[in-house]
């Protein structure tokens, strides 16, 4: 999907796989997989499908674009290299597995690309949706961000709460127009069972569904204030404590880790494929 990890909607692809050696890393534990390499060949359900494109290559996750039987699809594997001697593949199994049980259990909504299947014991496979990620002054259609409303809170109904719509990066727009959104990583599942069903639980899961309410409605006044209502604007011209919280603390920490990431990425001697995608 999109030209990042776990991105489905990608420019045109070369389908020949680099296969060039590369020399020793510098930094190995920096990447997910040993080599910092995409398999060339997987198996999902009794297929073969063969690596076209590496999308994005970081600490805890690669993605890459694969040719099946069926046509193109996505690949995310989860991290399986040590961290200096240290076991990490658990931290894979756990984030691929919470991750399928998501797109399981929105599988049949419109704009989330369908499930293939597992590969191994931290990949899983999904459809590749033809497009391109949303952009800084993309002109879409009038109907964009109803449709886009319309699928989070159809994830709200199934006590999801997607977490990472800030990004624009993870809003796809399909060769159709309508939006698609992938890349479940961080978002948050909590059905009102067990450990979940206590009244503050219920309160985390809304009010991170109000922040991905806040960000669509964002990005729709960036893109579409035209079509933006007056209650619409009264949303989104409130910031919430959580919000402020991002942009004063977690936005400067992300900003520095990504300046210390590209220093270092920057001294391998020969670039890893998808290493520098947001």
């Amino acid at each position: 999907m999109h030209a990042r990890a776990g991105q489905a909607i990608m420019p045109a692809v070369n389908d020949t796989a680099p296969t060039k050696k590369r020399s020793r890393l510098q930094h190995p534990w920096l990447f997910a997989l040993p080599g910092a390499e995409l398999p060339q060949t997987v198996n999902c359900a009794g297929r073969d499908y063969h690596l076209v494109k590496t999308f994005k290559h970081d600490f805890f996750a690669a993605t890459g674009l694969y040719r099946g039987p069926e046509g193109l699809a996505v690949l995310k594997i989860g991290r399986t290299n040590e961290f200096f001697a240290l076991p990490m593949a658990w931290v894979g199994r756990f984030l691929a597995r919470r991750e399928i049980r998501l797109y399981e259990r929105v599988h049949d909504l419109p704009g989330v690309p369908r499930l293939l299947g597992p590969v191994g014991e931290t990949g899983f496979l999904h459809e590749f949706v033809p497009g391109h990620d949303l952009g800084r002054r993309e002109m879409v259609s009038d109907t964009f961000f109803d449709e886009l409303l319309a699928l989070l809170k159809a994830l709200h109904e199934r006590h999801i709460a997607y977490v990472d719509l800030n990004k624009r990066q993870n809003v796809l727009v399909g060769e159709s127009g309508r939006p698609y959104l992938i890349d479940f990583q961080i978002s948050l599942l909590l059905p009102p069972t067990g450990w979940r069903r206590p009244r503050v639980v219920r309160g985390l899961l809304g009010r991170f569904q109000r922040v991905d309410i806040y960000h669509c409605l964002k990005h729709k006044r960036r893109l579409r204030r035209d079509l933006l209502t007056a209650e619409e604007e009264r949303v989104v011209s409130r910031l919430s404590i959580w919000i402020r919280l991002h942009r004063w603390i977690v936005r400067p920490l992300t900003q520095l880790r990504r300046r210390i990431l590209r220093r270092l990425r920057a001294g391998e001697d020969v670039p890893v494929a998808g290493s520098s995608a947001k």
